[in-house]
């Protein structure tokens, strides 16, 4: 599948990854409800004005990395799928 069409089905709620990635159990998915804690510990809704409360978030092997870009590579490759 495209990236096009992995971006439709991570808007679902799917996990996806890419065959030809190195780490098997590596895989995106859409985080939402995010928020933070600041130095006066308070914890700050994040609130975008064009995406809202949502960013994708890469599932690795040394733990989740919010705000993933994707590298031209990932977005004309054709080789996603969903994580079962």
């Amino acid at each position: 599948m495209d990236f096009g069409d992995a971006i439709k089905l991570l808007k679902q709620g799917k996990k996806l990854q890419r065959e030809g990635w190195n780490g098997k159990k590596q895989y995106i998915e859409l985080a939402t409800n995010i928020s933070y804690k600041n130095t006066e510990d308070e914890i700050i809704n994040v609130e975008h004005k064009a995406i809202g409360n949502k960013a994708i978030a890469f599932v690795g092997t040394s733990g989740v990395q919010l705000g993933w870009l994707a590298s031209q590579a990932d977005m004309l490759a054709e080789d996603w799928r969903i994580v079962e």
